[in-house]
């Protein structure tokens, strides 16, 4: 019976001993994360289309506007470009209507309004930074009795740049 009570003693102690003494493993783990320019364009539609209407009332035709939303990702000071240009004049057989007759307002923070080119984009709006624009373009046609008569299209290249 002692040495019961003494293998006990000395379990008890080694016990205490390991609970006393206990070990320890540390790791650090490096957390990496990527993100890289991204430019991301959205237009409510596609398609701009000037009523008919009389010039002597109608000077300047208003197509629907277009909501217009560009999101980027750049560096803090990265300068984030929205340009528009056009591929022709309008265009209806062998007419013409000259493509800088088109114009356009803009609404939104960094939305500019401008005039249509065919040789030059032309800003439709800039940001620095990150982050996510929302604003309006609305399309304005000059309207004249000079015009002949026709179907005109052409069509317009917006770009989003964020570098």
């Amino acid at each position: 019976m002692k040495n019961r009570g003494l293998l006990i003693l000395v379990a008890v102690l080694a016990l205490a001993g390991t609970m006393a003494f206990a070990a320890t493993d540390t790791k650090i783990v490096t957390v990496n994360a990527t993100v890289s320019a991204t430019a991301k364009l959205s237009l409510s539609s596609l398609t701009v289309s000037f009523p008919d209407a009389d010039p002597d009332t109608t000077p300047t035709i208003t197509a629907t506007a277009i909501d217009v939303t560009a999101k980027g990702k750049t560096s803090a000071a990265g300068n984030i470009t929205l340009t528009v240009i056009a591929s022709d004049d309008l265009k209806s057989g062998g007419d013409t209507i000259t493509i800088g007759n088109v114009t356009w307002d803009a609404t939104g923070g960094g939305y500019v309004g401008g005039t249509m080119n065919k040789a030059a984009a032309q800003s439709l709006g800039s940001w620095t930074g990150s982050g996510n624009r929302a604003g309006t373009q609305t399309y304005k046609l000059a309207n004249s009795w000079s015009y002949a008569t026709g179907a005109y299209s052409t069509s317009v290249t917006y770009t989003l740049t964020a570098p």
